[in-house]
């Protein structure tokens, strides 16, 4: 008897500095069979980044025209940025018979849920604590005294609402998290109303 399940979303959030990049990395070097959808920003690129598997960069006046045109599943603005995730990328993946990553906020998160046209489990992914977050946040070199005062606001805001995720993962010890990530993920593809079940 074999088991295929039926291709569902997994939406990942986290706030900025829990090392959410690495664990996807690492999530998908484990070639699980899943794939991220690429969403669409108006951030600047940083260094390093690759447009089309980093993110799709759209100017201001591209976004807006998609979300008028109603081509986002959901979009959020985040540090003064729009991000948005498309129908078109989700649809695509699914089609190819693989689970979708989606790299979103918990507005994101809120917005597909109440939507409720996708099968979906979200995780959230937790700082060991916020100055352990802190800590990494100055670490990163990457921003000013100011910025990183704000994202550890919006990082504890973000955490008051970790409740709302079917599934929360401390990344404390990365390979612990990776090894969590992968149990949910597991578990859940074996959930009975996603099975096809060929004996």
């Amino acid at each position: 008897m074999s088991y295929n399940h039926v291709p569902f979303l997994i939406v990942i959030s986290a706030p900025s500095g829990c090392g959410k990049t690495t664990l996807l990395r690492l999530l998908l070097e484990k070639k699980l069979d899943i794939a991220v959808s690429v969403s669409h920003t108006t951030r600047p690129m940083r260094k390093g980044e690759v447009s089309g598997v980093d993110y799709n960069y759209i100017d201001v006046v591209k976004f807006v025209e998609m979300q008028h045109a109603g081509e986002f599943i959901e979009h959020a603005t985040v540090h003064n940025n729009y991000y948005g995730t498309s129908y078109a990328a989700i649809d695509t993946l699914l089609g190819h018979g693989v689970d979708v990553i989606l790299d979103i906020d918990v507005q994101g998160m809120k917005l597909l849920k109440a939507k409720n046209n996708y099968d979906f489990v979200s995780i959230f992914i937790m700082p060991p604590s916020l100055d352990v977050l802190e800590d990494r946040l100055r670490r990163r070199n990457t921003d000013s005294n100011e910025v990183v005062a704000q994202r550890l606001i919006n990082a504890e805001e973000e955490i008051n609402q970790a409740h709302f995720y079917d599934y929360q993962v401390v990344n404390d010890v990365l390979d612990k998290a990776i090894i969590d990530l992968s149990a949910i993920i597991t578990a859940e593809r074996l959930r009975s109303f996603r099975l096809n079940n060929n004996i």
